[in-house]
């Protein structure tokens, strides 16, 4: 692989592949964690009996006096605190859907529009609709099965399905513990939200970490759990080259270093640790970074326990500029000390 040299150069004077080299010598200068997405904390509050298409709605009406659904004589008392004289009769009709055009069909009204309607609301436009043919109606429409106020959880939770929001002030870790919480390593899960035609991920274990960061669901999201291990590359002139799964949920640069069994000392170069990442930019495109540390300097060493890895980082440890000469010394050994052998036994 390239020396520091070459690499600085490169960022310098880009070809193809041009990327932004920071040098990493203070804590300004830090990458910040991956954060939550911002489209995650704009949700709009709605009242937990919003209506909608596909609930069921349990409808009931009281008469007084002369009655339209007949059933004279009841006494029907405790609907909403409210008690009615003898006189009085209650009529609880068949569960009714809201149909996918968002109205229900109540006798001697017609079509109501419900969806978009808190339970209160439906309740004055269908007692609305009943002045004139019955004596001072009154109307109570119960939410019987929710599916506008609710979410689908499926994936590696215990008890996959839908959920029913009760308050829409439940928050995403709220959720996957109502759901029996996750079957896996919680370091590993991610959590895929669908939501108005976008998608993001969240893992789980930065809301662990951080529970100011929790984020509320929405009615209608569909989130999918996941198990997704972070893993970062190796590469250069470490003492091992290969992909490092994540012991823990978060790990630092230095962390990682020691996972890599630091810099080779024949081949390595301790001042010419790089780390190359895509960052994510306010208007959604990448760009190319590679962070330098000089782990020759000791400050560098507190930063690194500050610097945060990324899933799919790659680790490189710069090849030492002396290690070219090494490796052509290398390849001349192996080229003439076979002929130096056969020399002697031949004669």
């Amino acid at each position: 692989g390239p020396t520091g040299v070459e690499i600085r150069r490169a960022a310098a004077k880009p070809d193809k592949f041009p990327y932004v080299l920071v040098p990493v010598d203070s804590a300004e200068v830090l990458p910040l964690p991956p954060g939550i997405p911002q489209s995650t904390l704009d949700i709009i509050r709605q009242p937990t009996d919003l209506l909608g298409p596909g609930d069921v709605l349990s409808v009931t009406i009281y008469e007084a006096g002369v009655t339209l659904f007949g059933n004279s004589g009841v006494r029907a008392s405790g609907a909403a605190g409210a008690s009615f004289d003898t006189s009085s009769s209650a009529e609880k009709l068949p569960p009714i859907r809201v149909d996918d055009q968002g109205y229900i069909k109540v006798p001697f009204v017609g079509r109501v529009r419900a969806a978009g309607k808190t339970a209160v609301e439906l309740q004055a436009l269908i007692q609305q609709g009943l002045r004139g043919m019955s004596q001072d109606p009154q109307v109570l429409v119960t939410i019987q099965e929710s599916i506008t106020n609710s979410i689908i959880l499926s994936g590696e939770v215990a008890r996959p399905g839908r959920l029913v929001l009760s308050t829409n002030r439940e928050s995403l870790s709220d959720a996957v513990a109502l759901a029996g919480g996750y079957r896996g390593a919680a370091k590993d899960a991610v959590a895929r939200i669908q939501r108005d035609g976008n998608a993001f991920e969240i893992r789980l274990s930065d809301l662990l970490d951080v529970p100011a960061d929790d984020v509320l669901v929405a009615p209608g999201d569909r989130i999918t759990v996941i198990s997704r291990p972070q893993s970062f590359s190796v590469l250069g002139a470490p003492n091992r080259a290969e992909d490092i799964v994540f012991p823990r949920a978060r790990l630092t640069l230095a962390q990682a270093v020691a996972l890599a069994g630091g810099a080779n000392p024949n081949q390595g170069d301790a001042a010419a640790i790089f780390v190359f990442r895509y960052v994510r930019k306010p208007d959604g495109t990448e760009q190319p970074t590679v962070y330098q540390v000089n782990m020759m300097k000791p400050g560098a060493y507190l930063l690194a326990q500050r610097f945060v890895m990324n899933d799919r980082d790659v680790l490189y440890v710069g090849n030492a500029r002396a290690n070219q000469l090494t490796k052509f010394v290398q390849l001349l050994s192996q080229l003439f000390v076979p002929v130096a052998t056969v020399r002697p036994t031949i004669r």
